[in-house]
Order: C-alpha cells, then structure tokens, then sequence
C-alpha cells in the first residue's frame, strides 16, 4: 500500500483589480439635516423619488432627521454617495458626505 504524496498548497496572489470593491475603497455616508423649510411629507416624497424606497421606510428616515436633527441614508462608494447628495439638494434638502468610519 503506497503512502499519500503530499503536495504543496499553491499560493494565491490577489491584484488590487481582483480586489472586493470593499477593501480597496472606503464607504461615504449620505446624511439629510433637518432644515426650518421643508415639510415632513415632502421629505418623504424625496426620499421616495431619489432612492425609490416605501413609504414606510422614507417616513422611518424623515422622523429620524425631524427628531434627531439628521439621518444616515445610504453608504455607498464616493461617486454614488456624490451623486445621491446632488439629488437630494436639487430637492432643496440639505446633505452632505462624509467618510464612512
């Protein structure tokens, strides 16, 4: 009875190309502040609009910005993050970015 050959694990070199998207580029927060202008249904209806979410879930993040002064939407990479932002003031709202911890 021959004994098992034993043979080396081969080494995996992964190029930053092969890369998940994850470790090579950090996460952006999109935030909406609460402003004195806009009414709660109409920051529903952008919420809605702008990431086509339920009612439900628009209304959960606008009462989060009415009572705590501003919610966390999405976490997205920059360009997307960038782009929610300029949707969101096009709708008169007030958001910004910023670097995911």
């Amino acid at each position: 009875m021959a004994s098992p050959v034993e043979l080396p694990l081969p080494t995996i070199e992964i190029t930053p190309e092969e890369q998940s998207r994850s470790t090579r580029e950090p996460g952006y927060l999109v935030i909406v502040w609460n402003d004195p202008v806009n009414l709660m249904p109409y920051v529903t209806h952008v919420f809605q609009t702008v990431f086509g979410w339920e009612r439900k879930k628009a209304e959960k993040h606008m009462m989060e910005v009415h009572e705590h002064g501003k919610s966390v939407l999405v976490r997205e990479s920059f360009e997307k993050a960038e782009f929610y932002v300029h949707q969101l003031q096009k709708y008169s709202l007030q958001a910004t970015l910023e670097l995911a911890e």
